[in-house]
């Protein structure tokens, strides 16, 4: 399971070292995609087929997400050094420049600019958590 919260830096040439735990479950090649929130999402190759599975059976009217999700994708390898080459454009799209926080939410893992993460999680409280799930049920 991907979860844990990590902070690393982009270098110059727009390489990025993905933590040990998570290149476990990820593998040596995995995709990396737009995300929502202005960050980057990353998966496995047998969570991306799935992912695809889903994307593929939205009728033709959903097309925007299949647009969205598919043409920022990149398939990636890891380095000797453990590291991905993050391609300019989802570099741009997630506004990565140098900190950056990497976090696993369960199936996937999220590449995040430092500063917006920490803005992102400063917004919610454990109040607004605990509400939200009740709400589901939880």
């Amino acid at each position: 399971m991907l979860i844990g919260e990590y902070q690393y830096t982009v270098d110059a040439k727009g390489r990025l070292f993905i933590p040990v735990k998570f290149r476990e479950d990820l593998g040596e090649s995995f995709v990396v995609t737009k995300g929502l929130d202005d960050c980057l999402f990353v998966y496995s190759e047998e969570q991306w087929n799935k992912l695809l599975e889903k994307i593929n059976a939205l009728p033709m009217s959903q097309r925007d997400i299949r647009r969205f999700v598919l043409a920022g994708a990149t398939q990636v390898d890891l380095d000797k050094q453990g590291r991905i080459l993050l391609p300019q454009n989802l570099r741009e799209h997630a506004k990565l420049e140098r900190d950056v926080v990497i976090i696993g939410v369960s199936e996937r893992v999220e590449i995040w600019d430092k500063e917006r993460w920490e803005n992102a999680v400063n917004t919610l409280t454990s109040e607004a958590v605990a509400e939200k799930m009740e709400e589901l049920g939880f």
